[in-house]
């Protein structure tokens, strides 16, 4: 039996296409929520951190977390393993992780024009045009991204990635779906030997993949008949070493036969590859409206591996603490519009397990009594020592670590 694959846009019957499908091929559904669900589980990670991975904007603090990378190593773990069987409908952005070389695999686009969509979309929604727009631009340029990713393509719907482009605007969901179940049905995409010797290449490579980075590092990885492949594509100063290390790891995860190491085109540019240090905080948060400061500040603890982010108001760090849930905060007390206090307040009531360190240069006894009892971790006085301020930094993060392991 084969394996279909579909991606859609959004607002194009998307839910109606896969029931038909699934009611006319009797094949079983897996799609972006069930597998996000395990590559969660397996990782260690919330849903919410691997779903992230399908935004076009990653978190402010993945240069240093690299989360988005851990989440699609086990992505692509689950959904090879997921396709180990057959009678499968894989549906969503997972679909786009299966190797065009595995050829038992049919693969489906779902699109619609945009007044099609819209439509739907203000119905389905129940908002005003504008807001519908919005909506559809923002999951079309989450979709866009993502398969420019993978793909090396910026049109999500472009021909040259799928068996068939079916316009929902046009057909019917159950024309779609008979058609696609006659399509699976033909012996163009049927299981050989030669698909099962893929999928076990994506299998291992994956799992290699995931050992990897499970060490703090990202590379490409690909397999065939059980050799290896890791393509370093960042700068690395000692390059034989970083082999080696990288060799070691692969080398121990089952089936592996040989690894090999190669450069790729961005090892000769200007970025620098960082092995992620699990044992040191790595979403961090600055927040401070004395630019330059903070800035300084920021580069300085780089340069101890203390990666950060920086926000210059108390707004626009209430949305960080939103959208990407920071480790640790320093804090600043005086600032425009919403002051420090004010900030760890609604930190602490919202999301208590945020450390935050106060560092300022305006505030009073009064001032440290009260963060203190709102749950500051520390309070401090600028100029600060650096070295002061990292020991403080890993002392949070060692009870955010004690925590964890309850």
């Amino acid at each position: 039996m084969s394996i279909i694959s579909l991606f859609s846009g959004s607002f194009c019957d998307e839910e109606i296409v896969l029931r038909a499908m699934a009611e006319q091929t009797g094949y079983r559904l897996v799609g972006d929520v069930d597998l996000i669900e395990r590559a969660g589980q397996l990782a260690g990670m919330s849903e919410a951190k691997v779903e992230r991975a399908f935004a076009a904007q990653p978190s402010v603090f993945n240069k240093f977390t690299h989360d988005r990378e851990r989440a699609i190593a086990y992505l692509r773990l689950v959904t090879a393993q997921a396709i180990g069987e057959d009678g499968l409908i894989v549906n969503g952005f997972v679909s786009h992780l299966i190797p065009s070389r595995i050829s038992h695999v049919l693969r489906i686009c779902l699109i619609a024009d945009l007044k099609s969509r819209l439509v739907k979309a203000m119905t389905t929604m129940n908002v005003p045009e504008p807001d519908a727009l919005k909506l559809i631009h923002k999951q079309d340029e989450d979709r866009a991204a993502w398969v420019q990713s993978l793909r090396e393509i910026s049109d999500p719907w472009a021909s040259d990635l799928y068996d068939m482009v079916l316009p929902t605007d046009k057909l019917a969901p159950e024309e779609i779906a008979r058609d696609i179940a006659k399509n699976a049905a033909s012996d163009v995409v049927r299981r050989t030997a030669r698909s099962d010797a893929a999928v076990a290449d994506f299998l291992l490579a994956a799992e290699v993949e995931v050992a990897l980075v499970n060490q703090g590092h990202q590379v490409i990885v690909s397999a065939k008949d059980g050799v290896v492949t890791l393509t370093i594509n960042k700068h690395v100063l000692m390059l034989s070493r970083l082999e080696n290390e990288l060799k070691t790891i692969a080398g121990k995860v089952p089936e592996v036969k040989e690894v090999t190491t190669k450069v790729g085109p961005g090892f000769y540019q200007a970025d620098i590859y960082r092995k992620q240090d699990f044992n040191m905080p790595s979403r961090i948060l600055l927040v401070d409206d004395e630019r330059e400061f903070v800035q300084t500040l920021s580069e300085r603890l780089l340069m101890r591996d203390l990666g950060s982010a920086v926000a210059y108001d108390g707004e626009s760090a209430l949305e960080v603490v939103r959208e990407d849930e920071p480790d640790v905060m320093i804090l600043d007390l005086k600032m425009p519009g919403i002051d420090g206090i004010e900030v760890l307040r609604r930190v602490k009531e919202t999301q208590p397990e945020i450390e935050v360190i106060i560092l300022t240069g305006h505030g009073s006894d009064a001032d440290r009594e009260t963060c203190m009892q709102l749950g500051a971790f520390a309070y401090l006085q600028k100029p600060v020592d650096v070295e002061e301020l990292s020991a403080t930094i890993k002392r949070a993060n060692e009870k955010i670590q004690r925590k964890h392991t309850k």
